[in-house]
């Protein structure tokens, strides 16, 4: 009887170390050799693109840390690599990310990244010089429950005008940004909500009338384009969290300081990443329409939020606890 309750002692004793180990692994970033940065190969990314280009990520994280990146073309695709802890952090819009927080509070904004960058654009066949004149139309969006998505109903709503979705005259169409110029051309959709450069494209190669700039679009200068996103295990690690925004505000500053250079090195990552080089033309004209920056407007993201409620989106537009800037403030004020 002894033995067999040393035998069940001991069978204990491994089913709880095998647990604890579980339990350490199950941490994700805390603890870990690795960090995972994902982005979009785009402007409106370039705070990322610069610190990776500048060596301030491998300067900031040390040289005990590795640093793998992963590239993504969309909101949804850049939650769903949070959600299956393929990244740790990195740059999105914030419209994709408050969907995935109020579905599961485990996903956190910690720094701005860039504001402005998208734009309203009709095309030349649509007769469209207002947005009354958008009642009846079809406007093409990046993907359903986009910024650019949430951008536009709030426009809309502006002016009385709702997308039929929700029992109004105006269509959505979910569109690649690369494709609106030739629905343009074929006549395919009346208008475009998109970011820079795409809205630079329409204009010069689709003849596209500029319906709302960058300034005017939404919440104008404050309309929150980019954000930094991050895991809850990510922001608890403390140094992580303080060798990425350390590494961020470096790129900002940088990107603030020296455009044109900070241009040349988007241009040139891209070229590597994808074998596409930008037009430096087209370029110039979109970093013109967007402002870099670390600042978060947390009463637009919580308009943001409503409007994505509203678009029934999300089921509550409870956010409360999603944005947290307090170690950024820390590194800022400690400059």
């Amino acid at each position: 009887m002894n033995r067999k309750l040393m035998v069940l002692g001991l069978i204990s004793l491994l089913v709880l170390a095998i647990g604890t180990a579980c339990g350490k692994g199950d941490q994700g970033t805390v603890g870990s050799k690795e960090v995972n940065i994902g982005y979009f190969p785009n402007l409106t990314h370039m705070a990322t693109i610069v610190a990776l280009e500048k060596g301030y990520f491998a300067e900031e994280f040390g040289e005990d840390i590795k640093i793998n990146t992963k590239t993504v073309s969309n909101g949804g695709l850049f939650t769903e690599a949070l959600v299956t802890k393929s990244i740790d952090v990195g740059t999105v819009g914030p419209g994709p990310l408050l969907n995935l927080y109020v579905k599961d509070p485990n996903y956190h904004i910690i720094s701005g990244a860039v504001n402005g960058g998208a734009v309203l654009v009709a095309s030349e066949h649509s007769n469209i010089t207002s947005l009354e004149d958008l009642d009846g139309k079809k406007v093409a969006i990046p993907v359903i429950g986009s910024t650019q998505d949430v951008m536009l109903r709030k426009a809309l709503n502006d002016v009385g005008l709702k997308p039929t979705s929700n029992g109004g005259t105006v269509e959505l169409f979910a569109a690649a940004p690369a494709d609106t110029a030739t629905l343009f051309i074929q006549k395919s959709v009346d208008a475009a909500a998109t970011q820079e450069p795409w809205g630079y494209i329409l204009e010069t190669q689709a003849n596209g009338k500029l319906l709302l700039d960058w300034e005017s679009f939404a919440w104008g200068k404050e309309s929150t384009n980019t954000v930094v996103a991050a895991t809850k295990n990510f922001v608890s690690n403390e140094p992580f969290m303080t060798a990425y925004l350390t590494a961020h505000t470096k790129a900002v500053d940088f990107i603030k300081q020296n455009p044109e250079e900070s241009q040349d090195l988007v241009i040139k990552h891209i070229k590597d990443l994808t074998g596409k080089e930008i037009n430096k033309e087209e370029l110039q004209a979109a970093f013109a329409h967007l402002e870099v920056t670390t600042s978060v407007n947390e009463q637009v993201i919580q308009e943001m939020a409503d409007i994505s409620k509203e678009a029934d989106y999300i089921k509550n537009s409870d956010i409360d606890g999603m944005i947290q800037l307090d170690q950024l403030k820390a590194i800022e004020s400690s400059k």
